[in-house]
C-alpha cells in the first residue's frame, strides 16, 4: 500500500502547488514531475504508518456518500415541494409539440422539468437573475449531444451546424431562443460539467431514476449486479516513472490517472492508461434486461474487489434497495464485513482456486458427515461464517447415530460455500444472468459516446459517465431504439418470485 500512498501525496502536492496544472505545457508538466517523484522517491519513510483512508488510496475519494444526497423515495416529495412553492402557476404552453418532431427528443423533453433541474444544480446564493444561460440548458445541451450527436466532439457540437438558427428542434429542446443567436460554447458546457459536484451528480440521476422506476420498465421482480469496465485516456505514455520495491510508479500528464491490465480483447493491448469504471446494474428477472444504475469511477491499477464496499453503501444512501449482487470472482464479499454492513449478499462464480471440504460431493454440492455417511445432510442457516449442516435420517435409520456428532459446520469460502451456497437453484440462475450485466457498457460506450474520452480529469470524466447513464436510461424509456421480439413466455427467478411476493 506504500507506493499507493506515494502516488496519492505527490498527486496532492501537484494540485495544491499548481492548480493550474491543465493548462501547463507537457515539457514543464514533465519537468516537475521528475521533480517531485525523485524527492519522494529518496525521502519516503516505509516504517510509518498509511494515514490515508482507503477512499484516498483508491482515488475515490470525492465519490462516497455524502450530505446531500436525496433518497429516491424523497424525491417524489421533493419535486411536489418546489412545484408547490411556485406563488404563481405560469403557463405550462411549450414549443416542442411544434418544432420538436423527434420522438426520442419529444420523450426526453416530458421528462426534464426545468424548474426541478435548476433548484437541483444550485449552489448557495443562487438567484435566476444571475443567468442569462441556466442549469437546464447546459444539461439539455448535454443530454442531446449524447442522443443524437455521440459520435462527433463537444467543440464541433457547439456550432451552427448543430445549435445554429435554422436548427429550430434542437435550439427549442435546449431552450435557446429562435428570435437571437444565442450559442452554448464548448467552454460553457466543460464549465459546467467540471462544476458538477458529486453530489449534484448523483441527485440528477436520483431524479431521473425516479422517472424509470415509475415508467415500469423494470418491473418488479429484479436483481442487481456489478461489473467494471475500461476507460482510455488520450495520456499514452507517462511524464515520468520511478520503481521502489518492485512497484512502479508512473506520473502521466492528467495526475488522476493510472496504468492497469486490460481484459483480454484479441485487437488490444493487455494494459489500459486511463480509469475502470464499476457499474451497479438492475437486471430485470423476467426479460434479462439490464440498466445502468449508479457508477464509481477509478484509476485503472486498483482491483475490482476493493470498490464493492462503497458501491453498494453508495447506492442504498440513494434509496437504491439492494439485496442480492451477482457479480464476477472480483467482487467477492469473502469475510461477510458487506453484509454484516449493508444487508446485501453477493453471489459469484465459485472460485476453481479454492480446495473442495472434505466428504463433499463437488457436482451435486451435497455434504457427508464423515467417509462412512452415506446420506446427504440438510442445510440449517449460516452462522457466524459457517454453514450449519445437520443429519438428515431418521431416529434409528443409521447404523452410525451413536458415533455420529450428525452436524457439522462449513466456513464461507470464495468456491462452492459461499454464504449462499453454489448449488442453491436460485444462486446458479443469478450466475448464469450475470452476464446481462455487460449490456449497459455496450449501450454507454457505443450508444451516448463514452468509448472515445477527450475530458481531461477524473471529475469531469465521471460527469460524463453520469451524464451518459442518464441519456442510457431515458432511451431506454423512450423505447425508440428497442428491438422488438416476439413474445415468449419469461422464465423467471423463483427467488424472485419469493422476493416480490
Amino acid at each position: 500500500m506504500h507506493h499507493k500512498n506515494i502516488k496519492l501525496t505527490i498527486k496532492k502536492q501537484l494540485k495544491k502547488k499548481f492548480p493550474n496544472w491543465k493548462r501547463l505545457t507537457k515539457k514543464v508538466k514533465r519537468q516537475l514531475a521528475v521533480e517531485v517523484l525523485a524527492e519522494y522517491a529518496e525521502k519516503y519513510d516505509f516504517s510509518q504508518k498509511i494515514e490515508a483512508t482507503k477512499a484516498e488510496l483508491l482515488g475515490i475519494e470525492t465519490q462516497c456518500p455524502d450530505k446531500g444526497i436525496i433518497k429516491l423515495d424523497e424525491m417524489a416529495q421533493f419535486i411536489e415541494k418546489v412545484n408547490g412553492s411556485k406563488i404563481t402557476k405560469l403557463c405550462n404552453y411549450k414549443r416542442s409539440p411544434i418544432y420538436i418532431e423527434d420522438e426520442e427528443l419529444r420523450v426526453v423533453d416530458n421528462l426534464i422539468d426545468d424548474g426541478i433541474i435548476n433548484r437541483l444544480l444550485a449552489y448557495s446564493g443562487y438567484t435566476p437573475a444571475m443567468r442569462d444561460i441556466f442549469p437546464s440548458n447546459y444539461l439539455r445541451a448535454e443530454l442531446l449531444k449524447a442522443i443524437k450527436y455521440p459520435e462527433i466532439s463537444y467543440r464541433k457540437f457547439c456550432k451552427k451546424e448543430y445549435m445554429g438558427l435554422d436548427r429550430k428542434e434542437n435550439r427549442v429542446f435546449m431552450g435557446l431562443p429562435l428570435h437571437k443567436n444565442k450559442m452554448i460554447t464548448h467552454n460553457q458546457l466543460s464549465t459546467f460539467r467540471s462544476s458538477l459536484t458529486f453530489v449534484q451528480q448523483v441527485n440528477l440521476l436520483v431524479y431521473f431514476l425516479h422517472h424509470f422506476y415509475k415508467s415500469g420498465l423494470l418491473g418488479d421482480c429484479h436483481l442487481h449486479a456489478i461489473d467494471s469496465t475500461e476507460l482510455a485516456n488520450y495520456c499514452k505514455v507517462p511524464l515520468t516513472s520511478v520503481k521502489i520495491k518492485g512497484k512502479k510508479i508512473k506520473i502521466y500528464n492528467d495526475i488522476d490517472c493510472d496504468c492497469g491490465a486490460r481484459r483480454n480483447k484479441r485487437d488490444k493491448s493487455s494494459f489500459v492508461v486511463g480509469y475502470r469504471l464499476h457499474t451497479l446494474t438492475a437486471i430485470d428477472a423476467k426479460t434479462g434486461h439490464s440498466f445502468p444504475l449508479v457508477s464509481l469511477l477509478a484509476p485503472a491499477n486498483h482491483h475490482d474487489s476493493h470498490f464493492l464496499s462503497v458501491l453498494v453503501p453508495l447506492a442504498q444512501a440513494m434509496g437504491i434497495d439492494v439485496k442480492l449482487i451477482t457479480a464476477d470472482e472480483a467482487y467477492h464479499d469473502i469475510d461477510g464485513s458487506l453484509f454484516e454492513e449493508t444487508g446485501a449478499i453477493v453471489t459469484t462464480p465459485p472460485s476453481k482456486r479454492v480446495a473442495l471440504p472434505e466428504n463433499v460431493d463437488a457436482d451435486l454440492g451435497q455434504v457427508f458427515c464423515n467417509d462412512l455417511c452415506t446420506t446427504p445432510m440438510l442445510h440449517v442457516g449460516l452462522e457466524d461464517q459457517k454453514h450449519e449442516y445437520k443429519c438428515s435420517t431418521e431416529p434409528g435409520a443409521c447404523q452410525h447415530s451413536s458415533t455420529c456428532p450428525q452436524c457439522r459446520f462449513v466456513p464461507v469460502d470464495r468456491g462452492l460455500f459461499q454464504h449462499i451456497p453454489y448449488h442453491t437453484k436460485q444462486v446458479k440462475q443469478a450466475i448464469d444472468i450475470r452476464k446481462n450485466c455487460e449490456r449497459p457498457f455496450n449501450l454507454l460506450k457505443n450508444q451516448t459516446g463514452l468509448e472515445n474520452i477527450r475530458v481531461r480529469s477524473q471529475h469531469a470524466t465521471m460527469a460524463r459517465c453520469t451524464l451518459s447513464t442518464i441519456a442510457t436510461l431515458l432511451l431506454e424509456m423512450a423505447g425508440t431504439r428497442r428491438k422488438k421480439k416476439p413474445q415468449t413466455k419469461p422464465q423467471q427467478l423463483p427467488m424472485m418470485e419469493q422476493n416480490a411476493a
